[in-house]
């Protein structure tokens, strides 16, 4: 009698270890192709039909270089007459995003693009020549003129020259735009080659701070209220745990939602919200709780995207959500630049896709340096912005306000010299920055594409332009 295994056993065997591998591997290697192809066709579609850049340059400079390898296995096509951005990797993961007058870019996911497009067509009036002849903010004209009293010019300037610096190459800062608004006016203005005050670019998280605002306008119709709860259609069953969440409670970050805000996992919920799933907003409601809503702060971009859902739940048409950034926020604030992207869902990827010139993201900064307050007109609520600035308790060190961050994070060389404690920011991946400053009567935006290790500190390369002004008198 023999001992031991038949060969059709081993046979067998590995037969079952290869199925079993594939069954783990192949679904991930789909999801990261998913993934590097949704990148891929959203930052080209938006940095070709929205900013206006050559295909040459947002590969070569957006779409390679530190963390971004795996890229290169992906090929995208482009047709610039339809509009339209495909990816794949060696046809695996296929995505198509596409442009759309006014609502800047949208993957399909499968939808229809001839809806999609349908949904676009008659949206938005032409818009009028920019007031070329008026001055910023209301128009672009911007007039040279002294430096106000008090500010220190050699300092600024010294300031400004290191802001586009690159003291280390191999760890670029990769500056692209610069604006400081003091008194309301812009008295310091740079660019990189190849952009220039037109150049709208995205601004990542700073988006959230527009969707607060955007929240603060339907407050003041009275269509939603801060202590409202059963606010997305997934929670409203009576025994739902999330049923309880308020509007507060996700403006703050405490929903206590379940999200992974990791994106260096590439299967992790932000960068598959962002970039493979087609409803962002409930994508991110799907999620469980982890603690009881109010009691834990959590940064979360899937929280944004729900409050992007919320928002929509306030309008019976769609196509008046659709409009209202527009038609309420930019256009009375002359951000002609500005376009906030939504999904294929037609809910807008509020966490990220807010793209605008630096000259509109500073006027975005200005108008809550004012209170809500535009050429005399309350946009508002009155108390907003102080609700905004009301630090969340749960946050660290009371760092988080309302979609707005009260202090800067933790990093060598922090506060050398010091920003100002008033100091309030709007910050976004690869270090994009508009710094308000009431006690400087400013509002500075610092656009880039500083990557993970790049030579770029938002407090210690700040500080020291902030600190060229006076403090006013208020």
């Amino acid at each position: 009698m023999r001992f031991g295994l038949s060969r059709s056993f081993w046979l067998m065997l590995a037969a079952i270890v290869l199925v079993t591998a594939g069954a783990i591997v192949v679904p991930r290697v789909y999801g990261v192709a998913l993934l590097g192809s949704g990148y891929m066709t959203q930052i080209l579609c938006t940095g070709m039909f929205v900013s206006g850049r050559s295909m040459d340059e947002v590969m070569a400079e957006d779409l390679s270089g530190p963390g971004l390898g795996l890229l290169a296995l992906f090929q995208p096509t482009v047709d610039r007459e339809a509009e339209t951005v495909t990816a794949s990797a060696y046809g695996i993961g296929r995505q198509t995003a596409i442009h759309r007058d006014g609502l800047g870019c949208t993957r399909l996911d499968g939808d229809d693009e001839e809806d999609l497009r349908a949904q676009a067509v008659g949206l938005f009036p032409a818009l009028d020549p920019p007031a070329s002849d008026t001055e910023w903010p209301d128009g672009e004209r911007v007039t040279p003129s002294p430096p106000p009293d008090g500010v220190d010019t050699a300092a600024l300037d010294k300031a400004v020259d290191a802001i586009f610096s690159e003291p280390d190459p191999a760890h670029p800062r990769n500056t692209r735009a610069l604006v400081v608004v003091h008194g309301g006016r812009i008295v310091a203005e740079r660019y990189a080659p190849g952009f220039d005050k037109d150049t709208p670019l995205t601004g990542w998280s700073m988006s959230k701070t527009a969707i607060n605002a955007l929240v603060g306008m339907r407050v003041k119709d009275g269509a939603i209220a801060l202590q409202d709860n059963a606010l997305m259609p997934e929670w409203r069953g009576k025994d739902d745990p999330r049923l309880t969440i308020t509007l507060d409670e996700l403006m703050r970050m405490t929903s206590g939602l379940v999200f992974d805000e990791n994106y260096e996992d590439y299967l992790g919920d932000a960068a598959q919200m962002l970039f493979v799933k087609g409803n962002a907003a409930a994508f991110a409601a799907s999620k469980p709780l982890a603690d009881p809503p109010g009691t834990h702060f959590s940064y979360s971009s899937g929280t944004t995207n729900i409050i992007a859902g919320v928002l929509r739940e306030t309008f019976a048409d769609e196509r008046a959500y659709l409009r209202f950034p527009r038609e309420r926020l930019f256009a009375p604030l002359h951000m002609r630049s500005a376009v906030l992207e939504p999904d294929a869902s037609g809910t807008f990827v509020g966490c990220s896709f807010l793209v605008a010139s630096a000259r509109d993201w500073a006027r975005l900064g200005l108008f809550f340096l004012r209170d809500g307050v535009w050429r005399g007109q309350q946009l508002l609520p009155e108390g907003w912005v102080a609700y905004t600035l009301k630090p969340t308790p749960q946050s660290p060190r009371d760092d988080y306000g309302a979609q707005v961050w009260l202090k800067l994070p933790e990093s060598p060389g922090l506060g050398e010299p010091p920003m100002p404690e008033d100091a309030y920011y709007m910050l976004g991946y690869n270090n994009q920055v508009v710094a308000v400053v009431p006690s400087r009567d400013l509002v500075v935006v610092r656009l880039g594409l500083t990557r993970e290790g790049g030579d770029w500190d938002t407090a210690r390369d700040l500080a020291p332009l902030v600190n060229a002004f006076p403090t006013v008198r208020r």
